[in-house]
């Protein structure tokens, strides 16, 4: 598939905002060495390098879910001969890594396509409110999964709070806040007007706290990175996000004989399936979230599919398209 190609089969818009999964840069199947994870970012700048190649100015964020549920765990491990870090600094540990292998791999595949199209990755801090209810009440999914029986042992021995996250056993749960200011997101916006790719906003952001005189220190979180993406995507002014993940449309009665694929929905249509329970908060419940809050916000159009469906699903051939106005039934 060639730019050309692209180019004339879409209307592309010209300023893109792209959330990846943090599955799609460290998926389950992998033990997460730094070769697995090195070919993994490859694929995954293979799968956006033709979007790259385009004049749309291209923001990326990036989840970072299995990455940081590790440097927990490893912490955990080691915590009688390394005194653990706050989690606000695992956050940041895991966006800087995570963000380096993508932007190395991003970079890689523009030259081999002979673009000297740059990539910047930007540590991201987040501005969180400390009184926001998630505190009191952790949903956000991080780690691997445990049976029932490891679980509680897991929990009594690390303090951690577990939770049913589906069918596919329990894992560790921290509070996710809503995110309120992106620090230094005048930086986002001037490099990605200079035509560099920016990769910023992983995991969400590092979540921070502001207090008197301008005054900022980290906070025990993670936010949604999808919350995070539209949030950035409102004050930017794009109207355009992708939100790429592990499944290739938004189903509705999913996993029941009823289950039904979303291709195109209107935002009073998605409200609708939303409040009548369709969307998980521990899978598709926070992309679904951050599409209603960003097309409320003045935003026009929200594309939620796989990863590697990327271009296809740019050009409308594939994913589900959510919109404004209202649709046909499906």
């Amino acid at each position: 598939m060639t730019t050309g190609q692209l180019m004339s089969t879409t209307n592309v818009p010209a300023r893109l905002i792209i959330a990846i999964g943090g599955n799609a840069t460290h998926p389950e199947n992998i033990s997460g060495s730094s070769a697995e994870q090195k070919d993994i970012a490859r694929q995954t700048a293979e799968a956006l390098l033709p979007l790259a190649l385009l004049d749309t100015e291209l923001i990326i964020t990036h989840g970072n879910g299995p990455v940081v549920g590790k440097i927990l765990m490893r912490q955990a491990l080691t915590r009688d001969r390394i005194p653990p870090m706050s989690l606000d600094i695992c956050v940041a540990h895991s966006q800087g890594g995570i963000a380096y292998l993508l932007m190395q791999a991003l970079e890689n595949a523009l030259r081999e396509a002979d673009s000297q199209r740059h990539v910047a990755c930007l540590l991201t801090q987040v501005e969180v409110d400390p009184d926001d209810p998630a505190f009191r009440n952790p949903t956000k999914f991080v780690g691997p999964f445990f049976d029932k029986d490891q679980s509680e042992a897991v929990g009594r021995e690390l303090g951690w709070t577990m939770k049913q996250d589906g069918a596919r056993g329990f894992r560790h749960v921290v509070p996710s806040p809503i995110p309120k200011h992106i620090c230094d997101i005048s930086l986002i916006e001037a490099l990605s007007k200079r035509g560099t790719v920016v990769i910023a906003g992983g995991g969400g952001g590092i979540p921070v706290v502001r207090g008197p005189r301008g005054v900022r220190h980290g906070i025990d979180a993670v936010i949604d990175k999808d919350l995070t993406t539209q949030h950035m995507a409102k004050v930017l002014g794009v109207g355009t996000i992708m939100l790429l993940t592990a499944v290739p449309k938004v189903a509705v009665h999913f996993g029941t004989p009823q289950q039904r694929l979303l291709d195109r929905v209107s935002l009073a249509e998605i409200k609708r399936y939303h409040a009548e329970g369709h969307f998980p908060p521990g899978s598709m419940g926070p992309k679904i979230e951050a599409a209603i809050r960003f097309l409320e916000g003045g935003g026009t159009h929200v594309v939620i599919a796989q990863l590697a469906d990327a271009v296809a699903a740019l050009r409308g051939e594939t994913g589900t398209h959510i919109v404004v106005e209202e649709t046909a039934p499906q």
